[in-house]
């Protein structure tokens, strides 16, 4: 009797070690996996008809986007970055301007730049300058996108990545009214994981616990 009951302990011994290291394994592996969406934002914007000093009739918009990939050992893959500028923010149906970027590779910890120009019409100037001499002129601007990771030797499912952010722009030069740079935020993709991976991983937590 006393064998039996020393058997059974060293089972349960054995099934527990087996457990704790199955879910620590699978914390690992949930913390390695795990992606961070990359940051966007609008670093520079220059928008010519309202600068008062020039009075230009140039009907572009130059922007300054900024891509970051703050993952440490992640890379990134962008489908063709699709931006749409509107004014007012609140006129979603008829945009002024838009302008694909053509896709790619971004490594773990790069952060990546695109400046370019986009022509715009159908703004109404004079309600821009006004508002601008008033404070601020505030442009939208979205940028819809598809992303995937690499993480090591194998690739992420695409998923999208849809975001956006109101620009002030002053009246004195044009330019973007705050010195830093504008964060693209609302509908970032998060990635999901696996049902059987997070289990593990709560399963572990708990009996570290």
């Amino acid at each position: 009797m006393a064998d039996s009951g020393e058997g059974g302990g060293v089972c349960c011994r054995c099934c527990f070690s087996f457990i704790l290291t199955s879910g620590l394994t699978a914390l690992f592996m949930w913390l390695s996996l795990r992606t961070s969406n990359p940051i966007c934002s609008i670093q520079d914007i220059y928008v010519p008809p309202l600068n008062k000093s020039e009075n230009s009739t140039y009907y572009k918009i130059y922007f300054d986007l900024k891509l970051d990939n703050e993952n440490k050992d992640k890379g990134v893959y962008y489908d063709a970055l699709n931006l749409t500028f509107n004014y007012p923010p609140t006129n979603r149906t008829s945009p002024i301007g838009s302008l694909s970027l053509p896709a790619f590779y971004q490594g773990h910890k790069k952060n990546a730049r695109r400046k370019e120009w986009v022509d715009v019409t159908g703004v109404p100037w004079a309600e821009a300058r006004a508002a601008a001499a008033n404070g601020s002129a505030v442009f939208r601007v979205d940028l819809a996108t598809a992303v995937r990771f690499k993480i090591m030797a194998w690739k992420t499912k695409k998923h999208k990545l849809l975001l956006g952010a109101d620009v002030e722009v002053d009246e004195f030069g044009g330019k973007k009214l705050k010195k830093k740079g504008v964060r693209l935020k609302s509908g970032c993709y998060r990635a999901r994981r696996g049902p059987l991976v997070v289990i593990f991983s709560v399963l572990g937590l708990l009996l570290i616990i």
